[in-house]
């Protein structure tokens, strides 16, 4: 296959090959490199990441035990809470106060803290709230999560997240509680601090950090402990409500890296909270797909100007071979034109310019031998046409003799009038435009001498176009043709014979003349005879030595194929063959001139 493609398709389709593989292993290679820097960058900065929030939440840490601390100045005050039935009224109320003003201090550290409570070592709940919605004391120590922090051993803790089923507005949402116990100066216990913070103000990220987490999706989760998930980025960022949170809490922190994500795990340097970041693989192959697209951006731009470059160059190199091919082809078919383009100074122009050298050798030397054969052929077209006339103008002779012997009449006068006439036509055809209309005046003439002779026995029917009868003909072609058909068609006496002429236009443009005769017609051997006659037309045409073969052996026929091709080439010709039922069919193919 490649052996038979075309030189332009094989200049071509190597450029492309030589070009575009190592341009494709080039993009592939940058493609996965810049696919694994792009994940190897996101790990780092999801490291970096974590690391800042780690940074944060021990900060957030260290502020909460201050602040939780921050009670026990008053532990004095705390220890009392204990003994409310010892105290009068008065005692009381100033406890309360002393307690309300304890709590609102505490709330005044942090501009976040919304609910200070403090739990006394007999379950009373003192409360000091910055929002509308107060906490139900009651609800507050049924909670799960504070029955377990009475029974756990740590002295500050954050809880998990919980709901706000215990605020008497029992909103949505939910809420981290930071806390710590409280025990007197003698280690005894004395109570519980309770902070109820939003989730949201765990971690305050700045706006470049927000902005690089929506952008590669990355979810933070920070859970304490107890395995209790206390904050959820996608929560945070409203990608997921705190109750889908609450309800999935565990399967969340229980989630590990696979194929769809990538996992980094850290916490907090005493292990208070636990930092689980993931990034999702579907936005990095995003990213890496934006890459991909633009590879194959950039491979398709590639492969157009570089089939661009591959058409110009294959079609500069290309051109003068064409070129040489088609002078090659008109040499062939006998037109030695040489290619006058100027030619560049590579091997290929070298090459055409000893083409057109040769060219013009060949030209020169067929010029010579041309005109030598123009005179030999002129000579031949002089000797046939010598050769059909004699014979012509014999039977015509033979016929007005025959006539004047049997009876003296006007006849011979009118016979001899229309052979004057055909002289007339036949001699003044040298030198002037013959027409296929002279022609066929020439044949009208004859075979009205020939009605004469046998009383009115032939009809000729003519079916010729008008635009056709000013086409040119070479003289003495249908004359002959009707003679033979009369001569070998009309052996019944006691029928007239019928001769129709028709003319027609070929798809080429050619002019193809059918005689048709309803005549004797010829046997299988007379047809073979006449066809070989006619096939050896092509080898006689240039001979010049006289054929002694008899025209009873359609010499006639073969003179006239003879001159067709002598006059118009080899493709027009003249063909025979037997009619339908009966007759014969002479056909002769001619140019339109």
């Amino acid at each position: 296959m490649i052996r038979n493609m075309k030189f332009q398709t094989k200049l071509i389709a190597g450029y492309l090959l030589a070009c575009l593989i190592p341009l494709l292993g080039v993009s592939a290679i940058i493609f996965h490199q810049s696919a694994a820097g792009l994940e190897d960058s996101s790990q780092e900065f999801a490291s970096l990441y974590t690391s800042q929030i780690r940074t944060t939440l021990n900060e957030f840490i260290k502020e909460y035990d201050k602040v939780t601390k921050s009670v026990l100045v008053d532990s004095e005050l705390i220890y009392k809470l204990g003994d409310e039935r010892r105290l009068s009224m008065d005692e009381l109320i100033n406890q309360r106060v002393a307690v309300q003003r304890l709590l609102m201090r505490v709330a005044y550290l942090k501009q976040e803290i919304g609910t200070v409570m403090l739990v006394s070592r007999d379950n009373n709940v003192y409360q000091y709230t910055t929002t509308t919605s107060r906490v139900n004391e009651n609800m507050v120590l049924s909670q799960e999560w504070y029955k377990r922090l009475r029974n756990s051993g740590d002295t500050f803790f954050i809880t998990g997240l919980h709901d706000r089923s215990y605020y008497e507005d029992k909103g949505a949402g939910a809420v981290v509680t930071v806390g710590r116990v409280l025990f007197s100066s003698n280690g005894a216990y004395a109570g519980m601090l309770l902070i109820d913070l939003d989730p949201f103000t765990l971690l305050q990220l700045d706006h470049d950090f927000v902005l690089a987490r929506d952008k590669y999706g990355i979810s933070v989760i920070i859970s304490n402990r107890q395995r209790e998930i206390i904050y959820h980025s996608d929560a945070a960022s409203g990608r997921l409500s705190w109750e889908q949170v609450l309800k999935s809490g565990a399967d969340y922190i229980n989630e590990s890296g696979g194929q769809d994500r990538i996992v980094l795990s850290g916490s907090t340097p005493n292990g208070e909270l636990l930092i689980k970041t993931e990034i999702p693989r579907s936005k990095l192959l995003q990213k890496i797909n934006q890459i991909k697209g633009m590879t194959v951006i950039v491979i398709l731009m590639s492969c157009l100007i570089i089939t661009l470059i591959s058409l110009a160059l294959s079609y500069t190199i290309t051109r003068p071979i064409k070129a040489l091919r088609r002078s090659m082809k008109q040499a062939e078919a006998g037109q030695y034109v040489p290619i006058e383009k100027e030619q560049a100074n590579d091997e290929i122009g070298s090459l055409v310019n000893s083409y057109n050298k040769m060219i013009i050798t060949i030209r020169t030397l067929i010029e010579d031998v041309y005109i030598a054969e123009i005179k030999r052929r002129q000579a031949k077209f002089i000797a046939l046409q010598n050769q059909i006339n004699p014979h012509m103008l014999y039977n015509t002779l033979e016929s007005i003799r025959m006539k004047a012997l049997v009876k003296d009449d006007e006849e011979t006068a009118g016979m001899i009038k229309i052979l004057a006439r055909m002289f007339r036509l036949a001699l003044g055809k040298e030198g002037r435009h013959h027409s296929i209309k002279h022609e066929l005046e020439y044949t009208a003439n004859y075979l009205q001498l020939q009605n004469i002779r046998f009383d009115n026995m032939f009809r000729l029917e003519l079916r010729i176009p008008d635009e056709m009868l000013h086409c040119s003909i070479i003289p003495l072609v249908l004359q002959p043709i009707v003679e033979n058909s009369i001569n070998h068609g009309f052996v019944d006496y006691s029928q007239p014979m019928h001769i129709e002429m028709e003319g027609i236009w070929t798809e080429e443009g050619d002019i193809l003349i059918r005689i048709t005769d309803d005549g004797a017609g010829m046997s299988q051997e007379k047809q073979e005879e006449l066809l070989a006659l006619l096939g050896d037309a092509e080898s006689d045409k240039y001979k010049l030595e006289e054929n002694s073969e008899p025209e009873s052996k359609g010499l006639g026929l073969k003179n006239i194929a003879e001159r067709i091709k002598l006059q118009y080439g080899d493709r027009y010709d003249l063909t025979i063959r037997p009619g339908i039922g009966r007759g014969t069919v002479v056909e002769i193919l001619i140019p339109k001139l």
